[in-house]
């Protein structure tokens, strides 16, 4: 379980515990009792804090990370220095991560005696004491600032808080020098029914025995009387206490007119703790109450291993606020159930988020327009999941085609050339056709003429094909060039033989069908 601080502001004097539980042990980690400038003791008004929560709305900038920080409108003191002692005191603890009971008592808690129709609803039930309290007394009450117990005779004890809770601005003002905006506080007890808890806890008595619980402060002073284990009757608070007491008469005075209220004639018991247990004051009980058996309260169920030697000698100094720790830790174990309470305000200054009125009725507006984006993004995800979907398919179906088209390239070029090699192969057969007949032609002329001779053949541009060489005759070579369709006798030169008159000569014509017939034909 995560230890708890207890705190107890009565006046000027603060007293802490620091308390744990391991296991079935209740470990006390520290305890400290300090003097309180009367600046910090001012309690806090709950008006100034519900004031500070409602400034803050939603147009305000949140910031997550540093959310628990002080933003909660807690007035600063110049002066620090009594709250830097109590931080002192707390040193080396994660305050963060622990818990803050304030306890409360008289002034700040009022206590009234409800005698009247019991209902088995807790919250009906709290709705009849309440007005209850508004005929007999006339105050209003809150129900977040309402609790009961059911005392010995079967009556119900209800307690209301009225007014501030100094004990709440203190661990405010700690949260603030720490720069948070709040420590956690799960409840808010009272410390007189924690210390009879506690006592009746510890003690046991005869179930006619009458108990009596003197708790001397430095200030104040507290009694409360049993009957048996449960609580009978508690006094008023004295405003005695160590600093303003001068004879213990004043105590017994008090005493016996509290018994007299309470319908108590005897005392059996006499359990003392608080800042006063001298030999003194035990021997002053002893003669005014000679019957009565007068101890100090006992701390056995704690740990002590962790506190010094004087700490463990004074632990009556800390009486209410370890009582408190016991308290707290059984109802948390379900095995007591006390009187509670945590007002609405300081309920609302620990949300995690806060916001005013007006920003709970843009709630719906936000949940709703989320919705509506969140639904847009899914819806358009999906439709993204889709196209690449798609995408994959067509990429796919590419990498094939391409595979296709890559086997289909060597086809496609073998394809042309063989129609290049086609058109070559017909070129070259239509030119053999020409040259044979045109070679034929020749052959058969020169055959005839025994006096013409062809040294060379040339085929010039246009398809035109030139003859080259000699006769013997010159008629010889005008008779050819009619011979031979659209031939034309382009030179005659003299060039000699030896001894016999020859003629050099150079005829062309074109290759083409009518240059195959002779003679036009």
């Amino acid at each position: 379980m995560k230890p708890v601080i207890c705190i107890y502001c009565e006046g000027s004097d603060t007293k802490l515990a620091v308390v744990s539980k391991e296991k079935e042990t209740l470990k006390i980690l520290r305890v400290a009792s300090l003097n309180m400038s009367e600046a910090l003791i001012s309690p806090l008004s709950k008006h100034d804090i519900e004031g500070s929560l409602n400034s803050i709305s939603l147009s305000e900038d949140i910031n997550f990370e540093n959310l628990d920080e002080l933003d909660s409108g807690t007035p600063s003191y110049k002066d620090t220095s009594d709250i830097s002692r109590l931080n002192d005191a707390l040193a080396g603890l994660a305050l963060k991560r622990l818990q803050f009971i304030p306890i409360i008592s008289e002034p700040t808690v009022n206590f009234h005696l409800y005698e009247g129709q019991r209902e088995l609803s807790k919250k009906k039930l709290i709705d009849n004491i309440i007005k209850d309290i508004q005929e007999v007394k006339g105050i209003s009450v809150s129900p977040d600032s309402l609790d009961y117990i059911e005392m010995n005779d079967k009556a119900l004890l209800s307690l209301f808080i009225e007014g501030d809770l100094p004990c709440v601005n203190l661990v405010n003002l700690l949260a603030n020098y720490n720069k948070r905006r709040y420590y956690k506080i799960p409840t808010i007890k009272t410390a007189e029914l924690s210390l009879a808890y506690y006592v009746s806890k510890t003690n046991q008595f005869f179930p006619e025995d009458h108990t009596l619980i003197i708790y001397i402060g430095k200030e104040y002073s507290k009694l409360i009387f049993l009957e048996g284990q449960n609580l009978k009757h508690i006094g008023a608070t004295l405003d005695i206490g160590t600093k303003n007491l001068h004879t213990y008469d004043v105590y017994f005075s008090k005493i016996l007119l509290e018994m007299e209220n309470g319908g108590i004639n005897k005392l059996d018991n006499i359990i003392v703790c608080g800042e006063d247990r001298s030999e003194n004051l035990l021997l002053s009980f002893y003669g005014t109450f000679p019957e009565a058996n007068v101890s100090e309260l006992k701390f056995d169920p704690f740990d002590l291993e962790l506190i010094n030697e004087d700490e463990r000698k004074n632990l009556a100094l800390y009486a209410i606020p370890l009582s408190v720790a016991v308290e707290y830790f059984d109802e948390l174990n379900k095995e007591y159930s006390g009187v509670n309470f945590l007002p609405k305000y300081i309920q609302e200054n620990q949300k995690f988020l806060q916001f005013g009125w007006h920003s709970y009725a843009l709630l719906p507006v936000l949940f709703a327009t989320a919705f509506f984006f969140t639904f847009r993004i899914l819806s358009t995800y999906q439709e993204m999941k889709k196209l690449d979907m798609e995408i994959e398919k067509l990429t796919l179906r590419q990498s094939q085609n391409q595979a296709l088209a890559d086997q289909i390239t060597p086809l496609s070029i073998r394809i042309n050339n063989f129609d290049k090699t086609q058109a070559i192969l017909d070129s070259a057969a239509v030119g053999t056709e020409v040259w044979t007949k045109t070679l034929s032609l020749i052959s058969d002329f020169v055959e005839r003429r025994r006096n013409f001779w062809v040294t060379k053949l040339d085929d010039s541009e246009n398809k035109e094909i030139k003859i080259t060489g000699y006769s013997l005759s010159r008629s010889v070579l005008t008779e050819f060039a009619q011979y031979a369709n659209r031939a034309v006798l382009k030179n005659i030169n003299y060039e000699p033989l030896r001894d016999k008159t020859a003629f050099s000569y150079t005829i062309g014509f074109k290759i083409n069908e009518d240059s195959n017939k002779v003679n036009g034909k």
